[in-house]
């Protein structure tokens, strides 16, 4: 596939990276993966009528979830509907009603995160909910959020400017090709035309993300270059490369239609790493950027708990998985009755919670002995040997000689940590697919 830019692109930044790890070694750590995921997440049908209370010192993000868009691609799996203004606007009016909900709990937040479908599918509506959780929140320092090309060119955006502090664009692609296979050429316009929309909204806001995806069928070395070229031309403050990922419920449409081999995993993204490394920073396995201390989309590396609002948000208090009602209808009914619209909840024993904690240290590149002491009162080679065995013998993780509470994780660990990563957010998809399947017209 080729793309129609003909810009001119300064040359990367060489840098050296050294991943070993065979491909067989890569398939059985998915299936390891993909085995504990499953075992996992499995939810117990069981709503309450609210969130349990905030406990005193603990730090806590709130997420927000907005459901609608205004085309559905194949390959997404978040919980989404097709956008239909009043539902949409009813929705929002929920979505705040809900946040003044946690706040009467006693919940304050330091950072809030709007994902979905589309969060700008009705920007007055979104600029009205975010002033509404500063106002509840004042201890927010940080409002990030999502939004596709085609909703920057629009006026009503710059409502956004002041408001939010990280936007993330999902660009997924500057390659025309890969835009038409996609169905995203028709729907958001070329690479180019997406270039410009970015080039402008770049003054809106401190912190531009330009989220693109490897993986795809026809996504060549050149074609990928050129993406990595395009994105460092723009200059964002942060780029994430998410691999394509396939689930139960995109299996038809993704696999063997839109994704490449999975043995090209590997080469690709050490051509990622290769390319900016230099220019950026690794914040994690998938995300970069020009600074070390910045928000990004995995929210749940900085915050160990968070709270949820919305049909389909998932919440992660204590020690147990809370997941809200699918259906619009139910979402609407409980908030209206004075409830919060969690459906299904799932507990967890200290020694998952730990692996799912080592899962993001090694993601994020910041394993630390000294955590898991001050946070479950363990030491991390005894309490997790078995992890902590593999990762070193593959070479994924070795001892920091100038810290000896710190782990280094490798090109071989963030290559794992994608991979299982990538694994664990299938894995969630997969809970969503479960979710929504019951979900008649009505609830839509």
């Amino acid at each position: 596939m080729t793309s129609s830019s003909t810009l001119a692109i300064p040359a990367a930044h060489q840098a050296q990276v050294d991943i070993t790890l065979p491909a067989w070694l890569l398939s059985t750590a998915e299936r390891v993966m993909n085995f504990y995921v499953d075992r996992n997440l499995r939810l117990d049908t069981l709503s309450v009528d609210t969130m349990p209370a905030p406990v005193s010192g603990k730090k806590y993000m709130l997420y927000a979830h907005v459901p609608f868009c205004h085309t559905l691609c194949s390959y997404c799996t978040f919980h989404r509907f097709t956008f239909k203004e009043d539902k949409a606007r009813a929705y929002f009016v929920s979505l705040r009603k809900e946040m003044t909900m946690a706040k009467e709990l006693g919940y304050d937040f330091e950072s809030m995160y709007i994902g979905g479908g589309t969060t700008t599918v009705l920007e007055d509506e979104l600029a009205r909910t975010i002033e509404h959780a500063r106002l509840l929140f004042p201890s927010i320092k940080e409002v990030s959020c999502e939004s596709d090309p085609r909703h920057l060119a629009s006026p009503e955006f710059r409502q956004l400017k002041g408001l939010v502090d990280r936007m993330s664009i999902g660009v997924q692609s500057f390659d025309d090709g890969i835009l038409k296979m996609t169905d995203r050429f028709e729907k958001f316009g070329s690479g180019l035309q997406t270039f410009d929309r970015i080039q402008a909204a770049k003054e809106l806001f401190p912190i531009i993300n330009v989220d693109l995806i490897f993986g795809f069928r026809g996504q060549t070395e050149e074609v990928i270059q050129r993406d990595l070229d395009m994105a460092r031309r723009l200059d964002p403050r942060q780029i994430t490369t998410y691999p394509l990922m396939i689930t139960h419920q995109t299996r038809k449409s993704v696999k063997g239609k839109l994704a490449a081999p999975q043995a090209d995993l590997a080469r690709q993204y050490s051509q990622i790493l290769t390319s900016l490394r230099g220019q950026y920073n690794q914040l994690s396995s998938w995300a970069f950027g020009k600074a070390n201390d910045e928000g990004f989309d995995e929210y749940v590396i900085d915050y160990d708990e968070y709270l949820g609002v919305g049909s389909g948000s998932f919440s992660f208090l204590g020690d147990t998985l809370y997941v809200n009602t699918f259906s619009l209808r139910k979402y609407q009914e409980r908030i209206e009755a004075g409830k919060m619209s969690v459906e299904q909840q799932k507990r967890y024993d200290t020694k998952a919670i730990m692996q799912y904690r080592f899962l993001l240290g090694l993601f994020s590149g910041r394993l630390s002995r000294q955590y898991f002491r001050d946070t479950f009162g363990v030491n991390l080679d005894t309490a997790l040997f078995k992890e902590m065995t593999a990762m070193k013998l593959i070479g994924a993780l070795k001892n920091d000689p100038t810290n000896p509470e710190e782990l280094l994780v490798t090109d071989n660990g963030n290559l794992m940590g994608l991979l299982m990563m990538k694994e664990f957010y299938s894995g969630m998809d997969n809970v969503r697919a479960q979710l929504r399947k019951p979900l008649k017209n009505c609830d839509m």
